[in-house]
């Protein structure tokens, strides 16, 4: 039985994507015969009431200030707490970790290589120094797309034997309202699915661009609904929604919680996610899993999450996309075909799957930091 150490910074905020990744793994794994410590800048937005997951958090007021503290205080606590193995879900490992302890790390995408000019140029400029830093630190790297490890190899070729792949899982399905619910929100017709952070990566504006170009009597017709909470670039989707002539055709939503984002999966038509670059991309799956058609983009790991049940477009090209729109919009066969491709698809994703294969490479990571270091198993082990 190990003692693990986990990087929780991203439950102390609203959850996404990785954030997300982090809290789903932890609720499959914590089920397991460990012990955890759960280290994070500031208290968690959510309680682990278990016995075996102790929380160690600080109460940094800003969170410019969470890579100095974890390249000092998380290491610190780690060592007090006499942690075997430490896991960062999120890129980036502690440098100065005692060396007896174990390490992996997460990596999800490489943007700051193929999509850099979608990124804060801080955050690249971290990314770029300190990712490749951590899969060079770590003891075994998980991968969750087969794209994103080869991505990985090719920038950091000595990391190609402790690669992994891990899939992501699909979070438990809440159960969805009626349509009728949706009219709070001025959704008053059939409509089609974004769901993301409002980024440049996301590819927005070529999307709206694609929905201007289709014929006025499709658009009439049919909402494009928005769903996620605003992020970096002054991505504006009213001024561009308003350009392209389409304010009174959009419905932008913000960020949403669990219950109402289900209910938005459900009853749309599908989901339109068009963007440059995605690492493992995990609407999909959630649309997929509702039995919810997708149209992605036929680049990075889209292809490999969507399998048979996406409808593929180039997302540089704004004619591609809007004629994946139009066909999706109007072959109502389709999309009962892509509907139940994308229910046997979703089935190959699960949080439990994912949590027996990260334990096994937690073993493999512990075997290889006692190979470095010359030492027998302890009894621990």
């Amino acid at each position: 039985m190990y003692r693990i150490g986990v990087d929780a910074c991203l439950l102390s905020e609203k959850v996404t994507g990785i954030g997300r990744y982090t809290s789903e793994m932890l609720a499959a794994l914590i089920e397991r015969d460990h012990d955890w410590v759960l280290y994070s800048h500031r208290p968690t937005m959510k309680n682990w009431p278990r016995h075996n997951v102790k929380l160690r958090t600080g109460n940094l007021p800003r969170r410019a200030l969470r890579m100095a503290w974890a390249q000092s205080i998380l290491p610190w606590w780690a060592s007090r707490d006499d942690i075997d193995l430490f896991w960062a879900p999120t890129h980036r490992l502690p440098r100065y970790l005692p060396q007896r302890i174990a390490r992996v790390v997460t990596i999800h995408d490489l943007v700051w290589k193929h999509a850099g000019e979608t990124m804060r140029p801080f955050s690249r400029w971290l990314d770029a120094k300190l990712m490749p830093e951590a899969v060079r630190l770590a003891d075994r790297v998980i991968t969750v797309s087969a794209h994103t490890a080869r991505d990985l190899v090719a920038e950091v070729p000595e990391a190609e034997s402790k690669v992994r792949v891990v899939h992501l899982g699909i979070s438990a399905l809440h159960p969805a309202a009626d349509m009728e619910s949706l009219k709070q929100l001025g959704i008053d017709r059939p409509y089609f699915l974004f769901v993301g952070t409002l980024e440049p990566r996301k590819n927005l504006h070529r999307l709206l661009e694609s929905y201007a170009r289709l014929p006025e009597g499709i658009k009439e017709g049919v909402l494009l609904v928005i769903a996620g909470g605003k992020g970096w670039g002054n991505v504006d989707v009213h001024a561009v929604a308003g350009r392209l002539g389409l304010s009174d055709r959009i419905r932008v939503t913000g960020y949403v919680g669990e219950e109402l984002l289900s209910t938005l999966y459900t009853h749309a038509r599908f989901l339109a996610m068009p963007s440059l670059y995605e690492g493992f991309g995990l609407p999909l799956v959630e649309a997929m899993a509702r039995g919810t058609p997708v149209l992605t983009s036929n680049r990075a790991s889209m292809p490999e999450v969507a399998g048979e049940a996406g409808f593929l477009v180039d997302p540089q090209d704004v004619a591609s996309i809007a004629q994946g729109l139009q066909a999706l919009l109007t072959d109502e066969t389709l999309r009962r075909n892509l509907a139940q491709c994308a229910k046997v698809n979703a089935q190959r994703f699960s949080w439990q799957k994912a949590a027996d294969a990260t334990l096994r490479i937690f073993d493999e990571a512990v075997e290889e930091r006692r190979r470095k270091l010359g030492q027998r198993s302890p009894g621990r082990w």
